[in-house]
């Protein structure tokens, strides 16, 4: 994002030649110089004739301000910023000093920009720019709450740049201000009401903030573009089922689906539909279709295994549940080590040595002989191997540390599974369904164990459960992706005033 500079240059040039009546007492002749060579944008010139000058005169604080200007005419920042500094060394509040610095920092997207802007405030406590500046720099570390205080006060230094806005809403997104959102994006578009992706966020936004109708209205110019684009199309189907026009939902999806055969999450989005309605056939039938293209997806598997259970064909449902899990087991009902950027389900070995180096000097660490059992689960190691050992040894002693990580009792009923010790796995189940009764992978893992038990008549009402559960996980990351929709469409960190 660019925000209107200070023009640190122009606001030194003319600081410069204020100044020159004060050293014409003393070094007059090569002052005038410098100030001309700095007019003329004679910038090595002016290095020329202002480095000695500083040299003898250390302790002035215009000379190591306008040698900053100079190096910064040269694109030397490093040496700009030291002169800068060196300014402000003799005098703290010297604001020309502060700014220049501040824009060096900011410009660089260092957190050091910070204290001089603020510093700059306690001068000018209603600088726009400062105000703008600090507004980014607060929405790039996350600091949504400081960014809106900053944002208000910069006036319409913001209010007039679409970037600028979109990383304001996005805040207000972040701090579930959601009308206040969804004006900051309405005045973004009308700013560039040809920008495709400013109108996807906003309807995106209306949607969020439960005006699905003003959703509809945003995307129509969307919707007549040749060719369609599926995502606006998948969001307008969204805007369609949330404001009661079910049919126009229906034919926007398929047509998306038709545009984009291959994308899982519009068949996922028409399965939902179904179920919402209950015409689970129907989406039993485009989930097939799916399959057809993607016989290896696994949220396609889970999807039908889920409308088979309200039609009550069980046996159809726990085998598109166990196909799913045998396609992606830490993905879809499985564990996932989450939350150790090193454990990756592609590199077992790899992530096993970076929970042994993190066990060896937290050995007592639950999450951690958590993670350690599960990295070897997923290694497919084999009952009674070494490996196998371990990790239920592991798992145990996650358990026994922290009862209720039900993290470490699902990977404890899959291990006790695997080597045919079914009451125990029940018994993990129950435990972690106590702590956590939305527990997805608890509740496939007890369907497993109860139908090696004569005690087959829980299993209906497992599989139902885990169907809503299912249900509810899938409604949660349709509103993800239109939070995400937005996310990814606003500035990125590297993006700049």
């Amino acid at each position: 994002m660019r925000l209107p500079s200070r023009r640190a240059l122009q606001a030194g040039l003319l600081a410069c030649f204020s100044f020159v009546g004060l050293f014409a007492q003393t070094d007059g002749d090569r002052m005038r110089a410098a100030s001309e060579a700095l007019r003329s944008s004679k910038f090595a010139e002016a290095l020329q004739i202002l480095q000695p000058a500083v040299q003898q005169s250390p302790g002035n604080k215009q000379l190591w301000m306008l040698q900053g200007l100079a190096y910064l005419g040269e694109k030397k920042k490093r040496e700009a910023l030291a002169s800068f500094r060196s300014a402000l060394k003799i005098s703290p509040d010297y604001l020309p000093a502060l700014e220049g610095a501040a824009q060096i920092e900011f410009d660089a997207g260092s957190k050091a920009a910070v204290p001089l802007l603020e510093h700059v405030l306690r001068l000018k406590p209603d600088d726009p720019t400062s105000h703008a500046m600090l507004a980014v720099l607060a929405s790039k570390q996350g600091d949504c709450a400081t960014a809106i205080q900053h944002f208000e006060k910069s006036g319409a230094l913001t209010s007039s740049q679409p970037t600028a806005l979109q990383q304001e809403g996005f805040c207000l997104l972040k701090l579930k201000q959601l009308d206040r959102a969804v004006a900051v994006f309405e005045h973004a578009l009308e700013l560039n009401s040809g920008d495709t992706r400013s109108r996807s966020q906003l309807a995106a936004v209306q949607l969020m903030a439960d005006k699905p109708k003003g959703a509809v209205r945003t995307l129509a110019p969307l919707l007549q573009a040749n060719p369609p684009d599926a995502k606006v199309l998948r969001l307008a189907a969204s805007a369609y089922e949330a404001s009661g026009d079910t049919p126009e939902a229906v034919r926007t999806l398929r047509k998306a689906i038709v545009t984009d055969p291959r994308n899982t999450d519009l068949y996922l989005d028409f399965a939902n539909l179904s179920m919402d309605h209950q015409s689970f056939p129907v989406g039993i039938e485009m989930i097939n279709s799916g399959l057809k293209l993607q016989p290896e997806s696994a949220p396609l598997y889970l999807a039908r295994g889920i409308l088979y259970v309200q039609l009550a064909r069980y046996d159809e449902a726990e085998a598109d549940f166990d196909k799913a899990n045998a396609l992606d087991p830490a993905g879809s009902l499985g564990s996932v080590a989450q939350g150790l950027e090193a454990v990756q389900i592609n590199d077992p070995d790899r992530a096993l040595v970076t929970v042994r180096a993190k066990l060896a000097k937290k050995p007592n660490d639950p999450y951690l002989l958590y993670l350690q059992a599960d990295v070897l689960a997923q290694k497919g190691t084999e009952p009674g191997s070494p490996e196998f050992q371990a990790a239920l040894r592991s798992a145990k002693r996650a358990v026994t540390l922290q009862p209720s990580l039900t993290a470490a009792r699902d990977v404890l009923a899959k291990l006790y599974l695997q080597a045919g010790q079914t009451q125990l796995a029940i018994e993990q189940c129950r435990k972690a369904l106590e702590t956590d009764p939305k527990d997805q992978t608890a509740v496939y893992h007890l369907i497993q164990g109860l139908r090696k038990t004569e005690t087959k008549s829980e299993i209906p009402g497992l599989l139902k459960r885990l169907a809503e559960l299912r249900a509810e996980s899938s409604r949660q990351e349709i509103e993800r992706n239109r939070y995400k929709l937005v996310q990814d469409n606003a500035p990125g960190p590297s993006a700049q005033p």
